[in-house]
């Protein structure tokens, strides 16, 4: 827990509205394997982090009236719960606006509220700085106003948000990692039954560690809804000969040659790409379950290759941090973590070489890109709370 943030939103709060608040936390995520399988019905294995957005909260005392205060952004947002709607593309105050929409959906009535928060979560890092927004801002609405939502329907109304008002059709793991995490545990999730198994995390001498590119590039919202057309496109071309598949998750790579001929090439290999990856899932899960962490460390690297050649959602500056560390005899495995385009590396690397490859690496990403690269030591912890 960050007790240097949570005083800050704490304070703001009391300069802001005067009040005493409902103090909340919910946290960032990894992903250890199974990206953009997601919103193709698939697998995946991630886990709640420390590094969080921590959340102020008490009704206003108004029926409708509202006020956001973003410490990180330095804004302040105030609105009406009878007007609400969504603000241009990539306002902060969607993610918020957006779950007050879904619970009213659900015929729930939230009284008006006052919120500060702030995170530490980097943003555009590949660890959900978004769903950790909406998660919170659910979770904390759900207890101060006791609206009686199981943790799996907040999972279920903040991805909705991230849809409805942050315009992303994003799969549902962010969210699920965010509001159902348990400390030193990884969670196998099907995104399609919502089923899910809790794993320790026993990496022995080895430790995880994010290397931030810094990187953000502007395709991976767009790009990002293009890849998850793509996959459906794949889906209609099978189904006219297997109409039993509904995602990708039920087709085979058999199958998917077989109709090789009637598909695009590009959909071809973005098809081949998630039906290989839900496959690592669970071939990485047996792996962590076995103690063979140098098994689980070459399916990041496949997993790499992936992303690269065939989902193409990778960059150069990500390309280069991830060779830099496969190259290397002190890490097993390394990957993009995240939907693209920017973000983080994710390397599973001996305990005690992480001070010298950071410097290796750092100094090796300056020359080639002119840029920091900045590392991010995870703890797996709990997710969505009251604190």
């Amino acid at each position: 827990m960050n007790s240097t943030i949570v005083e800050a939103v704490k304070e703001a709060f009391q300069e802001h509205f005067g009040q005493e608040p409902v103090l909340f936390n919910s946290p960032g995520r990894i992903n250890l394997i199974g990206e953009h399988t997601d919103y193709n019905a698939g697998f995946v294995l991630p886990a709640s982090v420390g590094q969080g957005i921590y959340f102020a909260v008490s009704p206003s005392g108004s029926d409708t009236g509202c006020s956001l205060v973003s410490l990180d952004f330095d804004e302040r947002y105030d609105f009406d719960l009878s007007e609400l709607k969504p603000l241009s593309q990539n306002s902060w105050q969607n993610y918020i606006l957006g779950v007050v929409a879904e619970i009213q959906k659900a015929g729930k009535r939230v009284q008006g509220f006052n919120m500060v928060f702030s995170g530490d979560v980097p943003r555009g890092s590949g660890m959900s700085s978004s769903a950790a927004l909406e998660c919170g801002t659910c979770y904390a609405l759900n207890t101060i106003f006791s609206l009686g939502f199981e943790r799996v329907d907040m999972v279920k109304m903040s991805q909705l948000a991230e849809h409805n008002y942050a315009g992303v059709k994003c799969g549902i793991m962010d969210q699920f990692a965010s509001m159902m995490g348990k400390a030193d545990q990884v969670l196998l999730l099907d995104c399609q039954s919502l089923d899910y198994q809790y794993y320790p995390l026993q990496l022995e001498d080895y430790s995880l560690l994010l290397c931030n590119s810094n990187v953000s590039h502007n395709l991976a919202s767009s790009e990002y809804n293009v890849r998850r057309e793509q996959c459906e496109s794949g889906v209609a071309v099978l189904q006219t000969k297997y109409p039993e598949i509904a995602f990708l998750r039920d087709a085979s790579l058999e199958q998917l040659e077989e109709v090789k001929g009637d598909m695009d090439e590009v959909v071809y290999r973005r098809c081949k790409y998630v039906i290989e990856e839900n496959e690592r899932v669970i071939s990485f899960t047996q792996a962590l379950s076995n103690g063979d962490l140098t098994g689980a460390g070459n399916l990041l690297k496949v997993a790499q290759e992936g992303m690269r050649y065939e989902y193409e959602v990778t960059c150069p500056e990500i390309d280069f941090m991830a060779d830099f560390a496969n190259s290397r005899t002190d890490v097993l495995g390394a990957r993009m973590m995240g939907g693209g385009f920017g973000g983080c590396t994710l390397n599973l690397i001996k305990k005690g070489s992480e001070d010298q490859f950071v410097e290796e690496l750092s100094e090796a990403y300056q020359q080639k890109f002119n840029m920091q690269m900045t590392p991010i030591q995870v703890q797996l912890e709990d997710g969505s709370r009251k604190l």
